[in-house]
């Protein structure tokens, strides 16, 4: 969970929810649509940029279901090796791989009678796709290095910031499971698109941080209030949250104004476009910067080089890939629309620069047999 661990206040009464992050009309159509669908078995596709909130959306949608007593669980397609996804989703028999020691029980296993949630659905490798289309067409798993199907009893939640039709058309993505994974599709739109959510998001997470930090009385100013509504919030909510985090910090718990608030340095603030009956374009109050991030990147290539630093080419290079990843909230896809190439060469260079886990080496072992449904 990157956001929240929870609905705030892992909330009384579903105003609590409503009030929090659904205050905005376009959010408010996205729960009338959450309520419709949550106790229903279909399969649900979250969609959304990054740190919109699309874990909060599937939390919420368990809670709505008819096994809100059951577990709830959540795999981050894109953190594991294609070895390891298939190990974390769907288990392994002792010895099917080097370090398998013990049989081990998969998250679909886990999450029986509850919800599996999906994160970065289009992150999963091609071969544990096939597997994924196999379980949710039989109900059944079988462990990595086993042979013996394991019915289970799961919902299934994913979410994506990709255009599958993309991935589809160049073979990245098996279209059968694409359309059994998207019975419906909810859209988790950016922050700057449902700003009335903005106020009660920021004064919630206040709070919050308030009581982690032992403050009293921590507030906004109407003109703390604008400036947030009118703030661009490329990094959606977790942006906001962070925003707010530093701001508390650099204060004292008390009135918080426009000149208070801490934004990143990066952003401009200025809006791409307005809402109907938004507020007019205004800046941030970010300090501005002499120079140009391109300008910056130059000024640090020659400090380095002033430094002497030794194979500078790879040291750049693994910075520039580390840093689009974290910029990218941690997503392969993400990192790799930002850099303009393939997934799997930014899955490479984060191995290489032990930014995501060595693959383990895997045995060689022959997949289970398809049964005739799936030929």
């Amino acid at each position: 969970m990157q956001i929240l661990s929870h609905w705030p206040g892992e909330p009384e009464s579903k105003s609590a929810l409503v009030d929090w992050i659904f205050e905005d009309p376009r959010s408010k159509a996205l729960l009338a649509e959450i309520e419709q669908v949550a106790p229903s078995e279909a399969s649900v596709l979250i969609s959304g940029e990054p740190g919109t909130g699309k874990e909060l959306v599937a939390r919420y949608i368990h809670s709505r279901s008819l096994r809100p007593h059951g577990p709830f669980l959540t795999v981050s397609c894109g953190a594991f090796s294609e070895a390891l996804v298939d190990a974390e989703l769907f288990g392994h028999e002792s010895g099917a791989f080097a370090g398998a020691f013990g049989t081990q029980s998969g998250r679909f296993e886990q999450a029986d009678g509850g919800t599996l949630f999906l994160d970065e659905i289009d992150d999963l490798p091609m071969l544990v796709q096939t597997k994924l289309l196999r379980a949710l067409k039989d109900r059944e798993v079988i462990r990595h290095g086993g042979s013996k199907g394991i019915p289970v009893d799961v919902r299934v939640l994913a979410s994506t910031t990709a255009r599958f039709e993309e991935r589809i058309a160049a073979g990245q993505f098996r279209a059968d499971l694409y359309y059994r994974l998207n019975v419906v599709n909810m859209e988790v739109l950016p922050l700057s698109e449902r700003r009335g959510d903005i106020v009660p998001l920021a004064r919630y997470f206040i709070k919050e941080y308030s009581r982690q930090l032992n403050y009293s009385g921590a507030s906004l100013t109407q003109d703390a209030e604008r400036v947030l509504t009118d703030f661009a919030w490329r990094g959606n909510v977790r942006e906001l949250e962070n925003v707010v985090h530093r701001t508390l910090l650099m204060s004292n718990g008390g009135e918080i104004g426009a000149d208070d608030l801490r934004f990143p340095a990066r952003h401009s603030g200025t809006r791409a476009g307005h809402a109907p009956g938004a507020a007019p374009e205004v800046s941030s109050p970010a300090p501005a910067t002499p120079a140009s991030g391109l300008d910056a990147l130059r000024a640090a290539v020659r400090r380095l080089c002033d430094e002497g630093t030794g194979n500078l080419h790879q040291v750049i290079e693994e910075a520039v890939f580390s840093e689009v990843f974290r910029y990218g909230h941690h997503s392969q896809s993400e990192a790799a629309r930002l850099l303009g190439i393939s997934r799997n060469v930014v899955r490479a260079r984060l191995v290489r620069s032990g930014d995501i886990g060595e693959p383990r080496r895997v045995a060689p072992q022959s997949e289970p047999a398809l049964k005739k449904s799936d030929a």
